[in-house]
């Protein structure tokens, strides 16, 4: 069709775009939107952004406290990240991945000085989900063996492995291409599915659970586990001591590869490098994974970029044999230009410290002192900058504020309260996940939580 608003005369090719009544009319006529009904959508029009806030169209300005999805790491606007996408820019824009670069070299060698135990050598990808695609190829042919065994209350992305890997209910209209994945229940003591009532009860029967559908799924047609490190848009549940180290055990009987899904967790989130080190065997060593996956943080989320980290034993598997999978922008110089200017920043600026200390000082006891306040509050689960609030109708029966899968009007009121009061939530079923930019201020998490409690008291008569 002809195109009737195409920009005339000269100047900057960008400078129409900042016209927020024209983004959001061009968004309404041409853009389709991922996870929505696309005639119910009115999205709001965001022109600018800085640290940990945002403006819409109307110059309203925001705390984020979504770190848009979970990536914002080092906020809105780093300086730093934002001079090195323009000096690679400047230098060399794009190179195919067959090519070396230095750039691409060096953000290898960054991530895996940060990896765990031999995770040394990165495949690069576009994003979480064919991260997480390519991670189970790689341990499908690897093993020599088809399936994949995934939690239910997950999500690994969008991409058709990925999304039938996944556990949530964006899963089920997609449900057609489920060949070799296998779903099981993970630890999640507030809702226990094996009736526990400590935390050492849920590790060991959740253990004990997975152990038996390994065995009778069959341990020999199994390549692979895969786990959230710390499962994020299903709840923020965080793994009982014991656990991962458990499944870590229980791949190691059976030759099953163990994939640790650090998409949403990597690079600081929970503060650590990333959220497996939370996790130890009983003699004190690191529970390391066969193959680790990552994007988000790694570059802020300012280039798209995601990746897979792969164990000595994987590599050689591909060492004189081709790995039949790739990527036109695997390891793009721009994305990668991100990733080395914000993995150095995190160094020299100590963020991942500041993201143990804002769980430890700041998020962890401001949320549970709301939660003392509001009887809608259910749990309080997280670590670091990565908190999830469980808001529940009844706190005896824990019955959810919003159905799985769904909203209700009382989680309705409590966003559109939050939004009045200036801040972002990040917004998923009956739960209110607090995952702000690791570099937000003290004073604007005390922002934040001031908004948040005046948002709950909009339910206070809703909670039985």
């Amino acid at each position: 069709m002809t195109d009737t608003t195409a920009r005339t005369g000269q100047g900057s090719d960008l400078a129409d775009t900042h016209d927020a009544q024209r983004a959001y009319e061009l968004d309404r006529a041409h853009v389709f939107h991922s996870w929505s009904a696309q005639a119910e959508l009115s999205p709001t029009v965001l022109t600018k952004a800085e640290g940990s806030h945002v403006w819409d169209g109307d110059g309203k300005r925001f705390l984020d406290l979504t770190s848009q999805l979970v990536f914002t790491n080092l906020g809105h606007q780093h300086p730093r990240v934002v001079a090195a996408i323009q000096e690679q820019a400047a230098t060399l824009c794009t190179v195919a991945p067959a090519f070396a670069n230095g750039t691409r070299s060096e953000a290898a060698r960054l991530i895996a000085s940060h990896t765990p135990g031999d995770l040394d050598h990165v495949f690069f990808t576009n994003g979480g989900a064919d991260a997480n695609e390519h991670a189970v190829r790689m341990a499908r042919l690897h093993t020599g063996r088809t399936k994949v065994l995934s939690t239910y209350r997950s999500y690994h992305g969008g991409t058709d492995l990925a999304i039938n890997v996944t556990g949530d209910p964006r899963r089920w209209p997609n449900d057609r291409g489920a060949a070799g994945t296998v779903h099981f229940f993970g630890p999640f003591l507030y809702r226990s599915p094996f009736h526990s009532t400590t935390e050492e009860e849920e590790c060991e029967r959740a253990l004990a659970h997975l152990e038996q559908v390994v065995a009778l799924e069959g341990p020999s047609t199994i390549a692979a586990v895969i786990l959230e490190a710390i499962p994020g848009t299903a709840g923020i549940m965080m793994p009982p001591e014991g656990y991962m180290a458990g499944v870590r055990e229980l791949c190691d009987r059976h030759g099953i590869m163990m994939i640790a899904d650090e998409v949403m967790t990597g690079f600081g989130r929970t503060g650590r490098w990333f959220a497996i080190e939370h996790a130890s065997h009983a003699d004190g060593s690191p529970v390391v994974p066969d193959l680790l996956t990552f994007a988000k943080g790694v570059n802020s989320g300012y280039v798209p970029l995601g990746g897979v980290a792969i164990s000595e034993a994987i590599h050689q598997t591909f060492a004189h044999r081709a790995y039949p999978g790739g990527l036109t922008y695997s390891g793009h110089p721009l994305a990668c230009a991100a990733a080395v200017a914000t993995i150095r920043a995190m160094e020299d600026e100590d963020v991942v410290a500041r993201a143990e200390r804002l769980g430890t000082e700041l998020l962890g006891p401001g949320l549970r002192a709301l939660a003392a306040k509001h009887p809608v509050i259910g749990e309080v689960r997280g670590t670091g900058a990565f908190w999830a609030l469980e808001l529940v109708a009844d706190p005896a029966t824990r019955e959810p504020l919003a159905p799985y899968g769904g909203s209700s009007p009382a989680m309705n009121a409590v966003v559109a309260a939050c939004k009045e009061g200036g801040i972002l939530p990040f917004v998923n079923f009956n739960r209110i996940h607090v995952v702000p930019p690791l570099v937000i201020s003290d004073d604007e998490v005390a922002e934040g939580l001031a908004v948040l409690d005046a948002a709950l008291e909009t339910v206070r008569d809703q909670v039985g």
